[in-house]
C-alpha cells in the first residue's frame, strides 16, 4: 500500500487504516442508535423487579457497546443496572442462555394479540 507521499508501507495496511494509526485518532463516536438505546437504558435503571424481556435488553445493550469508542455514559450506566441487579456479566449471560434455551422469543410475553380485535361476523344471516 502508499501512504500519503507515495511510500511504500510494512504490512500492507489500508490508506484509511493508515491514517488513523498515524493520527492518533482518539476521538469518540456517536452510535446511531444512541438516543433509542439511551431511552432503553434508562427504563432499565428504573426497574426493580426486572422480567425476561429486560435481561434480554440489558445483554443486547453490553454487547452492542462492548468496545464501542464512544457512549461512555451509556456504558457506564449499563454497569450501574448490573450492580442494582445484584449481577456480574457472567450471571447476566447464564440467565440470558436459560432463556433463550426455554424457548424466550422477543415479544412472546405480549398479552395483546395481533389485529384489531373488529369481529368480522356478519350478525345477520339472510
Amino acid at each position: 500500500m502508499l501512504n500519503l507521499v507515495g511510500e511504500v508501507r510494512e504490512g500492507g495496511l489500508p490508506p484509511s487504516r493508515f491514517l488513523m494509526e498515524d493520527s492518533n485518532f482518539t476521538q469518540d463516536q456517536n452510535h446511531p442508535l444512541y438516543s433509542l438505546d439511551r431511552d432503553n437504558v434508562d427504563r432499565l435503571l428504573g426497574e426493580d423487579a426486572p422480567e425476561s424481556k429486560d435481561f434480554i435488553e440489558l445483554a443486547r445493550l453490553i454487547l452492542r457497546y462492548d468496545g464501542f469508542p464512544g457512549a461512555s455514559d451509556l456504558q457506564e450506566d449499563l454497569t450501574k443496572v448490573l450492580r442494582a441487579w445484584g449481577l456480574t456479566h457472567e450471571e447476566l449471560n447464564e440467565r440470558v442462555r436459560h432463556l433463550w434455551a426455554q424457548g424466550y422469543r422477543p415479544g412472546s410475553d405480549l398479552e395483546t394479540s395481533v389485529g384489531s380485535g373488529f369481529d368480522t361476523s356478519d350478525g345477520d344471516s339472510s
